[in-house]
């Protein structure tokens, strides 16, 4: 499916503004049924405890368990974890969505919260506000009884002792040496360079902005609380370093400035996140980095607000119903408040603004205009263009040099919209993701890019029709763009595919914009690819074999530059045959690798967007063919391995200044393979799984002994690339993990991967 119908089921759930009503202080629970039992443990308990032995403290399982300490760390004993289970303190703070995910389907809501430290209200919140959490869920809380310790009886015992007597087999005295702590790179990142410079830009530089998200960004409210800064000074030098001078945040205009006599509810401590703002700004500007609000407004509201304003309410989706903005009232408060923001913070870079995106804001955003009184017998180019209007004037009354962006995104749902454009403000800039709409064939199935992508390279023609309207029109531009990595794959920071990005940069020289938005919430990291957009921006455009041979060089010295080159061009030529669609990079196993679990049987739950894989190929696939789809991801393994070679030996000749980075780039390089095999494994799995389970009495002998052979061949195949990235996930604790997701698996995961493979070997051999 297109990303505007995927996220369709979202736009309802994502408009909930931060103040709460009677139901939002309810964790929702959805069409609940049987939460999924992992058979290769000996019960729940072992299962929860396993699950948590890295990521919560002994004493807190003790507690939601009503036992000892003691005792649950026999059970840990007993199934081969190490006795001292060092939990980072981030856990609570930013890795919460992890620990949701992962008890899930094992803990009632009562025992959750309990876990998590959570009120229901903050726990309904976080599950309907942050980033689409309860649909990442898949929209339903799966039935859990309460758990509470027991003593193991006989039968749990032996299957403990198996398990750890496998885990001592398969990864002996490794499991017990120590590992970079999970989020680690935290630290790491927000250290400032000793003998950092601000870069000075050269007149030679046509492309004025390279903007992008914070590797390091927790969502919520940082402005509201400076412990999780998600710009801190480490990482500020560390951007600007690699050529990026502008960082973007999420902002909701309500909670950054008075609501005056028209919502006076609105503003409650705007003061305190204006200060941390205006702080952020100076120390970004510091370092020639200018900090961008990202505008999504005017957000919809719950039905008691309306209870006086009935005249200003909009189009209604569910409980919710959009502020009206052919109201003047509604007009008059999102300028006012703008000129606040830009007043208060002067320096501010500008703002980033999508008009129609998931979220219900102004009552043309989802295309339903003609079911608001007010708006009926308007036009859709009207309602944006006029709510683009409000923005730009709220904004330049303050602050006249400040930049205006607007995405075009969701416009004449992903259509072109050459109308709205000539209806913009001429001080504001037009962005337009980059490859959007472009055409491509992988495996014989030919379909369009409805996503970012890197494997795809654009322009595309919707871009490109886009931006010379606005040119047109007198408008500056900008590309919407990502090139560290995208949800193709995110769970490593950045992905050395540079013949790839090079190409796309080479290509958009000659559309002459004025801007890039190159990390969306993912893909913020420092990063050679960064660097690529920054030296690609000369005029006259350079040589392409000239660039990458120069960062080659530098990045791996002399001596590993060349094999640096070889294994990019192997990697971006691999990466070409990625199935690219909506379903495979939101539901597909890509992101969890080798992490997903593998089932004996179908678990008939559907897979999620980027939460739980589960079992369901039909759709991860999108519109591939089973097999076709399978292959696709062995043959981008397949094309990849020789350029782990070519990096493995580009890593040893680095000279010792550079060898970490080195190392790093190697680390990301395999583990991105494995995930792309693991993806071919699964696929297969599932198909041998269920070709056996159809007609099992009336299938030939030899027919049979296949399909055995099959399951049995992706199950040790599973176990070796399970084996391999607990490896790196422990030497890096950059790899597994996506902003806005978390972690989507620690080291752990791949020991039970190991576990459930060999519980199923032996339940198909049996």
């Amino acid at each position: 499916m297109e990303r505007a119908v995927f996220y369709a089921m979202c736009m309802v759930l994502l408009c909930r503004p931060s103040g709460s009503s009677a139901e939002e202080t309810v964790p929702p629970r959805g069409n609940a049924r049987a939460a999924i039992v992992s058979r290769h443990f000996p019960n729940r308990v072992h299962e929860f405890v396993w699950r948590n032995w890295s990521a919560v403290e002994p004493a807190k399982l003790a507690k939601i368990l009503g036992t000892s300490v003691e005792n649950v760390t026999v059970v840990a004993e007993s199934m081969g974890l190490p006795r001292a289970a060092t939990v980072p303190p981030e856990m609570k703070t930013r890795g919460y969505v992890t620990l949701i995910r992962r008890n899930w389907h094992l803990l009632p809501y009562e025992q959750l919260l309990e876990l998590l430290e959570m009120t229901p209200e903050r726990l309904a919140f976080t599950l309907r506000e942050e980033d689409f959490l309860w649909i990442k869920l898949g929209q339903l809380k799966p039935n859990c009884e309460p758990l509470r310790y027991h003593p193991p009886d006989e039968a749990a015992r032996r299957r403990a002792d198996e398990i750890r007597r496998l885990v001592e087999n398969e990864f002996g005295e490794e499991i017990h040496r120590p590992a970079e702590p999970r989020f680690g790179f935290v630290r790491r990142l927000s250290t400032p360079l000793p003998s950092f410079a601000p870069p000075k830009p050269g007149d030679d530089r046509p492309v004025s902005l390279r903007l992008v998200y914070s590797y390091l960004a927790v969502y919520g409210d940082p402005l509201l609380n400076p412990q999780l800064d998600p710009y801190p000074d480490g990482f500020l030098d560390r951007l600007a370093a690699v050529g990026v001078n502008g960082v973007w945040l999420h902002a909701v205009l309500r909670d950054l400035a008075p609501g005056g006599t028209v919502f006076p509810e609105f503003g409650r401590n705007h003061e305190r996140r204006l200060a941390n703002l205006a702080g952020l700004v100076e120390r970004a500007k510091k370092r020639g980095i200018g900090v961008y609000l990202y505008m999504n407004e005017p957000r919809a509201m719950p039905a008691p607000f309306f209870k006086n304003r009935r005249e200003i309410g909009g189009v209604r989706e569910g409980e919710f119903t959009a502020l009206c903005t052919s109201h003047p009232a509604v007009r008059q408060w999102m300028g006012e408040a703008l000129a606040h923001v830009f007043r208060q913070v002067p320096d501010l870079g500008g703002v980033y603004a999508i008009t129609a995106s998931e979220n219900l804001t102004n009552c043309a955003s989802h295309g339903q205009w003609r079911s608001c009184e007010q708006c009926k017998a308007r036009s859709e180019a009207d309602i944006i263009a006029e709510v683009a209007a409000v923005i730009e004037e709220g904004v330049h009354r303050s602050s006249p040099k400040a930049n205006v962006i607007l995405s075009d995104w969701g416009w004449k749902s992903h259509g072109d919209a050459p109308d709205i454009i000539a209806r913009l403000p001429r001080s504001a800039w037009l962005m337009s993701v980059s490859e959007w709409s472009k055409s491509f064939e992988r495996g014989g199935v030919e379909t369009k890019v409805g996503e970012y992508s890197i494997s795809v390279v654009g322009p595309g023609p919707r871009a490109l029709r886009h931006w010379a309207a606005a040119t047109q029109a007198g408008l500056k531009t900008a590309a919407e763009i990502q090139f560290n990595n995208t949800c193709e794959i995110a769970s490593v920071p950045y992905l050395p595919v540079m013949d790839l990005v090079a190409e796309h940069l080479h290509n958009l020289a000659s559309v002459r914009l004025d801007g890039m938005l190159i990390g969306w919430t993912m893909g913020g990291h420092p990063s050679p690819n960064f660097q690529l957009a920054n030296r690609f921006n000369r005029t006259p455009p350079p040589n392409v074999d000239t660039v990458l041979d120069a960062l080659a060089r530098e990045r791996f010295g002399p001596e590993g530059g060349p094999h640096a080159r070889k294994a990019w061009t192997l990697m971006s030529d691999a990466f070409r045959q990625y199935p690219f669609h909506t379903s495979v990079v939101y539901t597909s196993p890509v992101q969890y690798g080798p992490a997903n679990a593998m089932y004996p049987s179908k678990t008939d739950y559907k897979a999620t967007m980027w939460g739980f894989p589960y079992d369901d190929l039909d759709s991860w696939r999108g519109p591939y063919p089973p097999e076709v789809f399978a292959a696709q991801f062995e043959s981008i393994a397949e094309g990849w391995r020789p350029g782990i070679s070519a990096m493995q030996m580009a890593a040893e000749k680095a000279p010792p200044a550079r060898r970490d980075e080195a190392q790093a780039d190697l680390r990301f390089t395999q583990a991105a393979a494995i995930h792309f095999k693991s993806v071919g494994n699964q696929s297969r799995f599932v198909l041998a799984r269920d070709a056996l389970a159809k007609s099992p009495d009336t299938l030939p002998p030899e027919q049979r002994r296949n399909l055995h052979a099959e399951i049995a061949r992706c199950l040790e195949s599973e176990i070796v690339l399970a084996r391999q990235l607990f490896v790196l996930v422990r030497e890096d604790s950059r790899i597994g993990f996506e902003p806005s997701c978390q972690y989507f698996y620690l080291p752990l995961d791949m020991v039970e991967k190991v576990i459930n493979c060999r519980w199923l070997l032996a339940y198909f051999k049996g």
